[in-house]
């Protein structure tokens, strides 16, 4: 295929660089500039262009980019550059940034400088240091050529990158990139500006409130036992970390800890509230998310940025200092989320998709079949815990039956799942949580098999041998010290140990990790349903316009005129299944509305359609 590589070198400065805005900020902003591009088509060599923004746009137009692939490192940077400023949108867009996440992991460091060196491909430039705070006009002749040499050899380590990665990765894979970055790239949802404004100043006020209750109790707020236990209250399993001075497990509440700032994105309010007064700071992230919000539409359409393997199972995650993957259900940020005019918005959510997944893979084929067929999983399972006939149960009952079979999959224990029912006002001893616990496991017991299985492959990851887990062969397999998925990628545990107390750790950016068998199948259970979606997303990509994927749910517009038509195809799209889980019973719920916050579920009587 024909690629052409690209790299912009822009002007920076102390106040204005990528370091201090977001790239949507930094491109849309009146201080950008263009110093020059690097430019190499397919195995030629690599040319640079510095001139003003006319004579740039006719020298990028010159290459024949509808029939070419575009390569960066960091593409989405480069790709905002050409679609935004010259209106240039090639076949499809492939970026070693993302690439390196999923093959080389999310520890190892992806810059395009370390990647040159671990791959040993050559030594990347110092000269931008020397632009710093200089326009075009500022650099001499020799300044230029010398930044000139610097880009080329950037695009030529790029060029190389790709040759060593992309034999590791599959076509779906590759298009996936493609769809996350233009997902940002070539935007389609407006901002209700009016209704963020009168958000943020109800935001303000309720913050004040949460602060205030927050900042009553600093006994409560700086202990941290009496903090996780607050924590715990409100339905959060609070982070932890192994220390480096014990060895031991103990709680992530530095403010450095990773797991303590994704605290601050909690999606409940309150938690936002304690972790805002925990660290002496006033503002939660309802509130700086809605400013946010009003200052992207003050300057155009949301692209929507997403890191493409954000997590080592693959899953998307949020980026560009904007993450939608957390907004809450009820949100009024979502209503502010519209599709252009003359267009109807489609969210399409996979049903139980977790749930479904671990009973596929671990062979429990009743609760498979009570899937597959539509039956109310959730009264069955109740009916077992209560000991009654399925319509005796009550919608209580259903409801504690319900929060069992989505949570009881990964192992909960009697504990945990006291506190996830009380979060939802359901009171009940922690005896009894254990009776319901136990009974799941002995109702599927294929389920916690599973698990032994998953505990048993931390010991074949580390002796680096073959195995297989659950009864799905063309789903999982452990080769060569990761889980290897049906994306042909790979689930990988870095430095993974087992200690002299049989426990096992690996690491990551929040230190040493705990893992565990329910946490394994937690693990490949996420990245299966992943693998799923992301193949759903391509198939609707074919036809609509895709906006926005959160977790297991797909966001598109679609003419008005044929929204029938388009609701349909989505709706069948999501209940398609590939190939490698033809027999998992996939199903979804599909909403369509004038905004991403207030929609109507659209229904349908079909049958589930096969591969």
């Amino acid at each position: 295929m024909n690629i052409i590589s690209i790299d912009f070198e822009t002007y920076y400065d102390r106040d204005f660089s990528l370091s201090k805005l977001t790239t949507e900020e930094y491109i849309r902003d009146e201080r950008f500039e263009i110093i020059g591009v690097g430019v190499r088509a397919n195995e030629g060599a690599a040319d640079w262009f510095s001139g003003n923004p006319s004579e740039l746009g006719e020298y990028l137009r010159s290459y024949n980019w509808e029939e070419s692939y575009g390569l960066a490192h960091n593409a989405m940077f480069d790709a905002a550059i050409l679609s935004w400023k010259f209106g240039i949108s090639p076949r499809g867009w492939l970026d070693t940034l993302s690439m390196a996440r999923a093959t080389d992991g999310l520890e190892a460091g992806n810059s395009l400088a370390k990647l040159a060196i671990r791959y040993n491909l050559g030594v990347k430039g110092q000269e931008v240091v020397n632009a710093l705070g200089k326009r075009r006009s500022n650099f001499s002749r020799d300044e230029l050529e010398r930044y000139a040499s610097y880009c080329k050899n950037d695009v030529n380590l790029t060029c190389d990158l790709f040759k060593v990665l992309a034999p590791r990765f599959s076509s779906t894979e590759m298009r996936l990139i493609d769809a996350t970055i233009r997902m940002f790239t070539e935007p389609v949802l407006s901002l209700n500006l009016p209704l963020l404004e009168q958000h943020l100043e109800e935001v303000k006020d309720r913050k004040e409130k949460l602060l205030l209750a927050a900042e009553s109790d600093k006994e409560t707020l700086m202990s941290n036992d009496k903090f996780a236990a607050l924590l715990q209250s409100l339905g959060v399993e609070p982070p932890t970390k192994i220390s480096p001075a014990t060895g031991k497990e103990t709680w992530a509440f530095a403010k450095s800890d990773e797991g303590f700032k994704e605290l601050a994105e909690y999606p409940d309010e309150r938690v936002q509230a304690l972790v805002a007064a925990r660290l002496g700071t006033k503002s939660t992230l309802e509130e700086t998310r809605t400013e946010r919000f009003i200052n992207i539409a003050k300057r155009g359409l949301m692209p929507v940025p997403l890191r493409y393997y954000a997590a080592h199972t693959g899953r998307w995650g949020g980026d560009d200092k904007l993450n939608l993957q957390n907004i809450p259900r009820k949100s009024l940020l979502k209503k502010a989320i519209q599709p252009p005019e003359g267009y109807v918005l489609i969210n399409a959510d996979s049903s139980q998709i977790e749930a479904r997944t671990v009973a596929w893979v671990a062979g429990q084929n009743d609760l498979v079949e009570a899937f597959d067929k539509g039956e109310d999983v959730y009264k069955i399972m109740a009916s077992a815990i209560y000991n009654k006939k399925i319509e005796d149960v009550s919608e209580a009952e259903r409801f504690v039956g319900k929060t069992t079979i989505l949570g009881a999959g990964y192992g909960m224990g009697a504990e945990k799942f006291h506190r996830q029912l009380k979060v939802f006002g359901v009171e009940l001893p922690v005896e009894e949580c254990q009776r319901i616990v136990s009974v799941y496991r002995e109702r599927y017991s294929y389920i916690p098999k599973l698990w032994r299985d998953a505990q048993r492959s931390l010991d074949a990851i580390i002796a680096r041998q073959t195995m297989q887990i659950g009864c799905q062969p063309q789903a999982l397999c452990l080769v060569q010290g990761g889980i290897q998925l049906p994306s042909g990628l790979k689930i990988t545990y870095n430095d993974l140990k087992v200690d002299a107390d049989n426990q096992y750790s690996y690491f990551t950016r929040r230190g040493r990790t705990k893992i565990y068998g329910g946490k394994v199948v937690e693990n490949f259970t996420q990245a299966l349903a992943r693998c799923a979606v992301g193949e759903q997303l391509l198939r609707i990509a074919k036809r609509y316009k895709v906006a926005l994927t959160v977790h297991d749910s797909i966001v598109c517009i679609a003419p008005e005129d044929e929204k029938d038509e388009a609701l349909k195809f989505v709706w069948e799209s999501m209940r398609w299944r590939p190939s490698w889980c033809s027999t998992l019973p996939l199903n979804c719920e599909v909403e369509y509305g004038d905004n991403y916050g207030q929609t109507t579920k659209f229904k349908v009587g079909l049958r589930s359609p096969s591969a």
